[in-house]
C-alpha cells in the first residue's frame, strides 16, 4: 500500500464538547478527515506550571490519511484553544480494505 494513502488518527484533547465539535466539524468540511470520534466526560490528572491539575476534558480521534497529516495538524494547533495542546499521531497496524476505501474517498486530494 502507498504510504501516503496509509491511515492514521490524531488525538487531542478539549476543555469541553463544544469546541471539539466545532474543530471536529471544520476538519470533516475542509478534507482533512474522514470522520472524527469525539468523547466527552473524560477526567484528566496532569501537571501544568508546577502543580497537578485535574479537569473535565472531551477527547476527540480524528482519522485521515498519513498524506493529510501535516495539513490536518497545523489546522488542529491554529484552531485549538489550548495553549499546549496534546497532538499524538497513532499509526494502526491493519485497517479493514472497505474502511480504508471510505476513508480515502473521504478526503481532500484522495484521488
Amino acid at each position: 500500500m502507498d504510504e501516503a494513502a496509509a491511515m492514521i488518527m490524531i488525538y487531542t484533547t478539549f476543555p469541553n464538547e463544544s469546541d471539539a465539535r466545532k474543530l471536529g466539524g471544520q476538519l470533516v468540511e475542509l478534507g482533512l478527515a474522514a470522520c472524527v470520534n469525539i468523547f466527552p466526560g473524560m477526567i484528566s490528572v496532569y501537571r501544568w506550571q508546577g502543580g497537578i491539575e485535574t479537569a473535565n476534558e472531551t477527547a476527540m480521534i480524528v482519522k485521515t490519511r498519513k498524506a493529510l497529516q501535516s495539513e490536518a495538524l497545523d489546522a488542529i494547533a491554529a484552531r485549538h484553544p489550548y495553549t499546549v495542546p496534546a497532538l499524538i499521531v497513532l499509526e494502526p497496524q491493519h485497517v479493514a480494505a472497505s474502511y480504508l476505501e471510505w476513508l480515502r474517498d473521504e478526503t481532500r486530494g484522495s484521488n
